[in-house]
């Protein structure tokens, strides 16, 4: 799908900053005790992918935000959540520096996992993301039910946004000048 997004004036920069864009927007719905698993499903993806194409990375947990939605502990659940999977996922695959929070960086509807890619020239580019979000299912929003387990009453699923490449516009700029053009088979 196209996506389209109203620049200030002197802020398009070829690839990397354009008026209209794709980009890889997964919708993953969930119980909440699938939620950290699915988290570190999707780390996992993007680093079998990024370690294909050269890339080294940082994680970010970014928070809640001053315009957020909801109700406060909901975001304090979805915040530890994403900790939990953090934490998990750095212990597993050995990331010594860990990760680090963006207080306030989260979008208005959950908190979310920011990953930073390096590119050759050590710059930082921001590209995928993981973002939780309880709010848009919820009977305000989209009022989404399933059946429980036991199928004796309705409950509400959580959504994962994930983007493995974010803008593909912006990935392609950053994977070709990483690659200097000599791309992986």
């Amino acid at each position: 799908r196209a996506l389209h997004r109203n620049e200030l004036s002197g802020s398009l920069t070829g690839l990397t900053r354009v008026r209209r864009f794709q980009q890889d927007d997964a919708h993953i719905f969930c119980r909440q005790d699938q939620i950290e698993s699915e988290i570190e499903g999707c780390l996992d993806f993007l680093t079998f992918i990024y370690k294909v194409l050269g890339f080294t990375f940082d994680l970010e947990l970014s928070t809640r935000p001053d315009n957020f939605i909801g109700d406060v502990k909901v975001w304090d659940l979805a915040e530890q959540k994403l900790a939990n999977a953090l934490n998990k996922y750095c212990e597993t695959n050995k990331v010594e520096k860990g990760w680090t929070t963006d207080a306030g960086g989260g979008a208005f509807y959950g908190p979310k996992i920011d990953i930073k890619v390096y590119d050759s020239l050590n710059r930082k580019h921001q590209c995928a993301t993981i973002q939780l979000d309880f709010n848009l299912p919820s009977k305000n929003r989209f009022d989404l039910e399933y059946s429980s387990k036991e199928q004796s009453k309705m409950e509400r699923p959580v959504i994962i946004h994930r983007a493995i490449y974010g803008s593909f516009d912006r990935f392609i700029a950053v994977i070709t000048e990483h690659l200097s053009g000599k791309w992986p088979l």
